[in-house]
């Protein structure tokens, strides 16, 4: 008793390469075996390094390492034509950006684009699916014309929209006035009331195409029997699209949500086309001031530092979903 009681204790001190393990044949194997599988996992890193190390070294560099450098040139006082002084560090930036009301008004404008855009787009999409869904004629040609303006980028979809928000000869105000509808014809980019809401409508126009691809392969992933089930329990369509069907549409959902938050992040380029560098407070958000700080003023640590505020926007939009792929085990 008292040898088995050394051997055991020898073994727990050795290295664990004689160590026994019980297989399920009522074997016994040793720690050898691990240790091989761990030297054929290297190996396979080893042999793998060639393929993906220069790609994660070059993103590494020119990605994150340009917004570690941001971040840097937010926390100096950097403006005009010279160069940053890294001696003396300091949240100044910061610190002013919280002061600034034209900051305030574009964190603000940049919040409303996001959540409205991306919750109408939503909607319509949805409606749209439901509808393409119940199998009506010329479905693949509607499909194909709807989805049509998501393939526009946004500088052709910001002329387009300007020509139809023009106040005298706008396809939306001709119309109007035609229908008889006069007192609804606006200066839609003139007036500030209106500014925001014109250009939420016309992203919505260009991207609830794909909101409606993306719900119509949901529903018509949902099987059949789910639809019969609501049926024979007796619930009408619409309380069974709301119970049944849309709870099913989460995750589409949540896919379309963050494509939709990242295009309206990344919404310059259709502000700048119809409005230049200076929409006003009205529409003004934060991407189009970032630009402005940065390239007209040449304020370049104020507008690193607007960039970096943008850039944990977008860690929000997109960190949550991440988690939750990872959660689900498809990461």
């Amino acid at each position: 008793m008292i040898r088995d009681t050394l051997r055991r204790l020898r073994r727990r001190r050795g290295d664990g390469s004689t160590e026994e393990a019980v297989r399920t044949d009522g074997g016994t194997e040793t720690g050898r075996r691990f240790s091989i599988g761990s030297d054929s996992i290297d190996n396979e890193l080893l042999e793998s390094l060639p393929f993906w190390l220069p790609a994660a070294l070059l993103v590494g560099l020119f990605v994150y390492g340009a917004i570690g450098w941001n971040f840097l040139i937010s926390l100096t006082d950097w403006s005009g034509l010279g160069q940053p002084d890294y001696s003396s560090l300091s949240l100044e930036m910061y610190r002013i950006m919280l002061e600034d009301a034209n900051f305030i008004a574009a964190t603000r404008n940049t919040f409303v684009l996001l959540i409205v855009f991306t919750a109408v787009a939503l909607v319509l999409g949805l409606l749209m699916a439901i509808l393409v869904d119940q199998g009506i004629r010329f479905e693949n040609t509607f499909r194909t014309i709807y989805l049509l303006p998501f393939s526009l980028s946004f500088v052709v979809t910001a002329i387009f929209w300007s020509w139809m928000y023009n106040v005298s000869s706008g396809g939306i105000n001709v119309t109007l006035q035609a229908l008889g509808l006069d007192f609804l014809a606006m200066n839609w980019l003139g007036d500030p009331r209106f500014r925001l809401a014109a250009i939420i409508f016309a992203l919505m126009w260009q991207f609830s195409g794909y909101c409606l691809i993306v719900y119509l392969a949901g529903l018509r992933s949902i099987p059949d029997e789910h639809y019969e089930a609501a049926k024979v329990d007796g619930a009408s369509t619409v309380r069974m699209y709301w119970r049944v069907i849309v709870p099913q549409l989460r995750a589409a959902t949540m896919s379309a949500a963050v494509v939709l938050m990242v295009f309206a992040l990344k919404a310059f380029d259709f502000i700048y086309v119809m409005f230049g560098t200076n929409p006003g407070r009205s529409a003004d958000i934060l991407a189009v001031m970032m630009y402005r700080q940065a390239f007209s003023a040449t304020n370049w640590a104020y507008g690193s530092a607007i960039a970096i505020v943008l850039f944990a926007m977008a860690l929000g939009v997109i960190a949550p979903y991440i988690y939750m792929q990872y959660r689900r085990g498809e990461l």
